[in-house]
């Protein structure tokens, strides 16, 4: 079909809050909005100031009510554990009842924060939508994240309760939580009042009395007792939830999301963005630890009533590269959404896709590509091997939702490799100079938005209104800061080359690593790669290339090296000054699976360093250091 992705963001453009008041109908309001948008409100302006809902209604019991009690809300599948579970979303309605009557119990109402230290297990999503049933604001961290990170969030978001599981399950090791929670809270100057523990049999934590509560006793309890607990009337601009994301400072950055906003956005997403159905599968192979995880596991789906996934495993080695399509044949899954190092993996692990073929993925109309740049290596070689779309978008933790990506459900533009596409409604994207001023078409510069940010964006950092505005809108006055860099072309694609710091400087040349990543990731023998900048004397800096070869190269990595180098000079020219290759077995990740080129440089330049907090296997590092002294750098 012909896309109708023009007129609709014209329509938004020319009648801004028209057409969230329209978005906004989707909601089951308490209170239905009258004002769309307060320009005097908060730090830039607040959204459907005077309404007011509750997200843990609209997510599970709207839909009990509506006729959806029997279809699935929510798959578990634990290939690490060998258990899967589907909870319907009536099923769903009893254990979240229950979790809030455990969590009224202990004290919690509306306001209070509960901390979820989680693996990605069901209990997850019914703890934070118990919390959003009463109003209590919750701010989940990655289950095993290193204990002082963890004092640090615990500092700032003061949480009354905290609830966890016993272990997280890896593919190779079983990661006990409660040691790290107890050493956490021990370093942390706010102590939690109660702990709410999910025992797990892989490791049973010891309880301490009178602080720590078993899970299983409690919550199967208050199931079997039925207990039921009215949803809390929360006004639109109420915190849903704070999510951490690491500050410059050391000060971690509590970016908060709003109740309204955030409904209203994530439903317009799922029908047009997504193009997804409800009662359909919608998969989001992230972790809730992240943003992707909050909005397209947590969320997402049970707003529209639509099914998620919470999986417990990885893209390969559970127990292999076929991992993806197992899943998305068995619960015949309509879209897909991952990280582009998936791909990777999945194809330096199975590269001509010798899995794929055991298993039926008919069920699959898209992929989604998000979290990091899909290069378009990777990408061609989704197409080729899916048959279907193979769709990026670009968004932040802070926006909460994609800010350029490619309509699906309004009829999807065409595909050019290397872009996410288009701005999405309620996002005037535009390229600026370091002076502000606008930059033309296919002329690379600073990435920003221009304000207000539309419903679901952060509307301030968690107590720091003065941080928000130094950290995204003091240097480009009028406009949000994404501390991205690319360029827009004349079709009003936009192109994101990297961080604005992951563009370098060589002999006065402004690079992008990213297009040097492009060009390393298009050798045939390339499975992964990472371009840094590293500090030199003479030309301020020199790229540095990494590269992981794919599964079964058994050429010589020097060879491979030497053409690489050429490669990059044939297609960028004798001014990248391309000359340092090196190949790695493995690349530093986040994980969520994002490069830590930031941390790779700093040890390449010899600046202090410290292990980052979400750093996969921090082994990696030593492998990073070895290879650079090997080449002398």
């Amino acid at each position: 079909m012909a896309s109708q992705y023009q007129d609709v963001y014209r329509s938004w453009k020319d009648k801004p809050f028209e057409f969230w008041g329209e978005a906004a109908k989707q909601v089951d309001w308490i209170k239905p909005p009258k004002t769309v948008f307060d320009p005097e409100a908060g730090v830039y302006g607040r959204w459907f100031p005077d309404g007011t809902l509750n997200t843990c209604y609209n997510a599970v019991d709207r839909h009990v009510k509506n006729g959806r009690a029997e279809q699935a809300a929510l798959i578990y599948d634990s290939p690490v554990t060998g258990i899967k579970r589907t909870y319907t979303y009536a099923e769903l309605l009893a254990e979240v009842n229950a979790v809030s009557a455990v969590l009224k119990d202990f004290g919690v109402g509306k306001g209070d924060r509960v901390l979820a230290y989680m693996p990605m297990i069901p209990e997850a999503v019914i703890g934070v939508l118990a919390c959003a049933r009463l109003g209590a604001i919750h701010s989940v961290v990655f289950g095993g994240f290193a204990a002082k990170e963890l004092a640090t969030r615990i500092n700032d978001c003061h949480p009354k309760v905290i609830l966890t599981a016993s272990c997280g399950i890896e593919p190779n090791r079983t990661v006990k939580y409660k040691p790290l929670l107890d050493e956490a809270i021990e370093l942390a100057a706010v102590k939690p009042e109660k702990l709410l523990i999910l025992q797990r049999p892989q490791a049973i934590a010891e309880m301490i009395p009178g602080r720590d509560f078993d899970w299983a006793d409690l919550v199967v309890a208050a199931v079997a007792e039925r207990r039921h607990v009215e949803p809390e009337e929360m006004k639109a601009t109420d915190p849903l939830y704070i999510l951490y994301t690491s500050g410059t400072t050391g000060i971690p950055k509590g970016v908060v999301r709003d109740n309204g906003g955030h409904a209203v956005a994530l439903m317009w997403t799922m029908k047009n963005l997504y193009g997804i159905e409800p009662g359909e599968v919608f998969w989001a192979a992230s972790d809730v630890g992240w943003v992707v995880g909050h909005s397209y596991i947590l969320y997402g789906q049970l707003l529209y009533g639509a099914t998620t996934v919470v999986y417990e495993g990885k893209p390969i080695g559970t127990p292999d590269a076929g991992a993806f399509w197992r899943m998305v044949e068995e619960y015949k899954i309509s879209a897909l959404f991952t990280a582009p190092t998936a791909f990777r993996a999945v194809r330096k692990e199975d590269p001509n896709a010798e899995l794929l073929k055991k298993y039926d993925v008919s069920s699959m109309r898209t992929l989604f590509l998000a979290g990091e740049r899909a290069d378009p290596d990777t990408v061609a070689w989704a197409e080729k091997i899916l048959g279907v779309p193979v769709i990026d978008h670009w968004w932040q933790t802070e926006t909460g939702w994609a800010i350029a990506g490619n309509p699906v459900g309004l009829g999807a533009l065409p595909v050019k490799h290397g872009s996410p596409t288009v701005a999405m409604p309620g996002y005037d994207i535009q390229i600026v100079d370091e002076a502000a001023h606008p930059v033309p078409p296919g002329k690379m510069g600073s990435i920003v938005i221009k304000l207000p940010l539309p419903p679901g964006n952060l509307p301030t950092l968690w107590q720091q209104d003065v941080r928000m505005k130094e950290s995204y809108l003091t240097d480009f006055p009028g406009f949000y800061k994404t501390a991205d860099a690319g360029f827009i072309d004349e079709d009003g694609y936009v192109y994101i080359m990297g961080r604005t710091d992951d563009i370098i400087n060589v002999a006065g040349h402004r690079l992008s690593t990213g297009g040097m990543e492009e060009v390393l990731a298009s050798h045939p023998d390339v499975a992964e790669c990472a371009v840094i900048g590293v500090k030199d004397q003479l030309k301020g800096e020199q790229p540095c290339g990494f590269i992981v070869l794919k599964s079964g190269v058994d050429r010589s990595p020097i060879e491979i090296e030497r053409e690489i180098v050429k490669l990059v000079r044939d297609k960028i020219g004798p001014v990248a000054a391309f000359k340092i290759a090196i190949t790695v077995n493995r690349l530093p990740k986040t994980r969520s699976g994002k490069i830590l080129r930031g941390t790779m440089k700093k040890i390449a330049d010899h600046d202090p360093w410290t292990m980052p907090a979400t750093i996969d296997d921090p082994a990696i590092i030593d492998e990073i250091m070895a290879a650079l002294d090997h080449k002398g750098v």
